[in-house]
């Protein structure tokens, strides 16, 4: 934020932060809220089925790795601290971890086109003629941009990602096993992609797409 004025750096907080914050908050509850929808009360008896975001502020993965990720590649990714899921309280463990997992992403998605039709409703009005507008705008542009890059991310099939759940549970029991097996070092697997840059090719595009899709719904382009 070199160069910014003290006013614009605070106009930038507030259109940034609520997008990101809700972003975060509504992932982690959507995996909770469909868990006990097949039977599995884990996180709503844990308490982690409300949209209080400190209850899912994780200190290492909200705060320090991404800091850390955003000076070392110019990157941000993090996670909040994840719903408990007893899969085995599932009614059907393996189709239900399917569902429970990209539950998550399904939700980004769904909030991506909600910023999409805010940010329509904000040009229908003229907002974008006022400061308050301006900055609803560029709210609507981060939460789109945040919710997509979240979605398509955590739907990158390395455990304990939601896409290496979900592919879990599309293979055969063996291949779970395996794949399992992989799961203790997911995230130093996902951190070393992230920094060598490996993982780029495969997530720009569709996140490039999906941004141009839901910015030109809202009249953002």
């Amino acid at each position: 934020m070199q160069g910014l004025s003290l006013f614009e750096i605070v106009l930038t907080a507030i259109a940034f932060l609520p997008p990101v914050i809700f972003a975060i908050t509504v992932h982690e509850v959507a995996h909770g809220w469909v868990a006990k929808q097949f039977g599995d009360s884990t996180a709503f008896r844990a308490g982690r089925l409300t949209l209080n975001p400190i209850k899912h502020v994780d200190l290492v993965g909200t705060i320090i790795v991404p800091i850390a990720l955003y000076y070392l590649t110019n990157f941000v990714f993090g996670w909040a601290k994840p719903v408990p899921v007893a899969f085995q309280n599932l009614r059907n463990p393996r189709r239900d971890m399917v569902l429970v997992a990209a539950a998550g992403p399904g939700a980004n998605m769904l909030m991506a086109l909600g910023w999409s039709v805010l940010a329509a409703v904000v040009v229908l009005v003229g907002g974008q003629q006022t400061i308050a507008g301006l900055v609803i705008a560029q709210m609507c542009r981060y939460g789109i941009l945040v919710n997509v890059l979240l979605a398509l991310f955590n739907m990158v099939p390395i455990p304990p990602l939601d896409g290496g759940r979900v592919l879990a549970g599309l293979l055969p029991p063996n291949g779970a096993a395996i794949l399992g097996r992989i799961e203790p070092f997911g995230f130093i697997i996902v951190l070393v992609l992230l920094y060598s840059q490996v993982l780029m090719p495969f997530l720009i595009p569709p996140l490039v797409f999906f941004v141009g899709f839901f910015e030109s719904l809202g009249g953002l382009r």
